[in-house]
């Protein structure tokens, strides 16, 4: 059993997909037509660390209901957490690719540990080896 994909509720597709491909280095694993309940088109877009099993589901916001929680779909903490081995290496590709960070780099007894946002607002964790 595993968690296969987490929904990340997002204003659009390509700016979303920019910012996990480039900024983060996810890789694109599908983008696909799909289409609402009542058969309005929308996309199955999905990307995932390289090598991970877990992988996250872009899903434009359709309605005011989705579009108020962009970027605070956790009440404003930490919700989303990205391992990495080399935690300089990427905390540098990260921050020259534009990614905003809201808190510097710390050691903690878990790792490395630094809060960036996402396109959206949400926060993350970037966590490597202490």
């Amino acid at each position: 059993m595993q968690v296969d994909l987490t929904t990340l509720v997002v204003e659009e597709y390509e700016p979303a997909i920019d910012f996990f491909t480039q900024a983060l280095g996810f890789d694109l694993v599908e983008d696909s037509p799909s289409s609402t309940n009542d058969g309005r088109p929308k996309r199955w877009v999905v990307v995932r660390p390289p090598g991970a099993e877990t992988g996250i589901l872009l899903a434009r916001a359709d309605g005011e209901r989705q579009r108020a929680v962009i970027g605070n779909q956790v009440a404003g903490r930490v919700g989303f957490f990205l391992r990495v081995a080399d935690f300089d290496a990427a905390y540098d590709r990260m921050t020259a690719a534009g990614v905003e960070f809201a808190t510097a780099p710390r050691t903690e007894p878990y790792g490395r540990v630094a809060v960036f946002l996402d396109i959206a607002g949400n926060r993350w964790d970037l966590l490597g080896p202490a």
